[in-house]
């Protein structure tokens, strides 16, 4: 399946990011990974709309994007079903 870039945002300090990460990680799965609180404030700011303009205003980390689609927390069982893996 041919898909747009996965982007995750995450906290470089959050366990539950470093999980999200890991994920990809140990399936090969190349994720774009922008750590938030490791980028200037413009770039916060940024990545703070395009959450909100998913999330309907709630900033929540990690957040994934697979396919258009988000994905708020670390819930590998909808990674799993977003991209189509066996589980």
């Amino acid at each position: 399946m041919l898909m747009d870039t996965i982007r995750v945002y995450t906290l470089s300090y959050c366990p539950w990011c470093k999980k999200c990460k890991r994920f990809f990680a140990e399936r090969g799965i190349e994720i774009d990974v922008v750590d938030y609180d490791l980028v200037d404030k413009e770039e916060q700011q940024r990545i703070e709309a395009e959450i909100k303009a998913y999330s309907g205003g709630d900033v929540t980390f990690p957040f994934v994007v697979i396919d258009g689609t988000p994905v708020m927390g670390h819930r590998p069982d909808r990674y799993i079903e977003l991209l189509g893996l066996e589980q």
